[in-house]
């Protein structure tokens, strides 16, 4: 993995942190934007934890350009901030990052975050996820971008990703539809396929650009 921030003594603490732990290495460590996008061409770690300001260029630009990269398919990004509730969390999710943390995460928490992006999940629970898309939907701003593939996904595919991106978990989703969660997954599932998201925190994302969400 990949360790980007530019505080030498965030990077120590997490590298001690990260390196005492069975399973994880770190391959690279980076001081700013720049470097953060070249350390991890270079490495091609399975995740990244991206500071959110950085000189050069910020986190958020250097996870779009990782996750744009297509020989980074397999890299995922954690964006680190400093408040739970930050401007720049949702432009993270828009352009790349499987979640975030709050640099206050517990080291067990972080440890288990992950393992969890590594394996291909997304770091946004339930709780986060209705937090962010209220208070990015209340923008008077707000611009739909349907996704190019909206078309693909059946009335209840259309149905269940609008609940993905109110924060809803599988075993919620099945509730709310009187189903079972094995066939919320599978819809879940398919319609991450038919709009190629990288992740569920990609599938929040499409729901909301896409207007799916109120």
């Amino acid at each position: 993995m990949v360790i980007a921030d530019d505080q030498d003594l965030v990077r120590i603490g997490l590298r001690a942190l990260l390196e005492s732990e069975d399973g994880l290495v770190v391959a690279g460590e980076a001081a700013d934007g720049l470097d953060a996008v070249e350390v991890t061409r270079k490495e091609l770690p399975d995740v990244v934890l991206m500071d959110v300001r950085m000189p050069g260029i910020d986190g958020i630009e250097a996870t779009r350009r990782i996750a744009a990269d297509p020989e980074l398919t397999g890299t995922r990004v954690i964006v680190l901030t400093t408040f739970e509730i930050d401007a720049y969390v949702f432009d993270a999710l828009r352009h790349g990052a499987s979640g975030f943390l709050t640099k206050d995460t517990k080291p067990a928490e972080l440890i288990r975050a992950i393992h969890l992006v590594a394996a291909g999940e997304a770091l946004l629970s339930p709780s986060v996820t209705r937090r962010v898309v209220r208070e990015f939907a209340s923008r008077p701003a707000r611009v739909l971008r349907p996704h190019p593939r909206l078309g693909a996904l059946t009335e209840r595919e259309r149905e269940i990703v609008g609940l993905v991106g109110e924060g809803l978990n599988n075993e919620e989703i099945a509730s709310r539809l009187v189903v079972s969660p094995a066939t919320a997954r599978t819809h879940v599932s398919r319609a991450m396929v038919k709009l190629q998201a990288r992740d569920r925190a990609q599938l929040v994302v499409f729901a909301y650009q896409s207007g799916l969400v109120d």
